[in-house]
């Protein structure tokens, strides 16, 4: 009976300590994303802002008789 609960303990920390990489991976990768996004979100504001705009002249219509 000892082998057979150490055989399981064995297998937890084997699948824990694979498991952790991975997590640890897309923590961080998700930060990176977040913040691409935030930058994303902040350089297409500037590209929309009024002031960067082009005027247009519009000539108003005239009535037609």
């Amino acid at each position: 009976m000892p082998t057979q609960l150490s055989t399981n303990q064995f297998a937890t920390q084997l699948l824990l300590s694979v498991s952790t990489a991975p997590l640890l991976l897309v923590l961080v990768g998700s930060r990176a994303l977040i913040a691409t996004l935030q930058e994303l979100g902040q350089t297409s504001e500037e590209i929309f802002r009024g002031d960067r705009l082009p005027v247009l002249n519009i000539s108003p219509q005239q009535p037609e008789e």
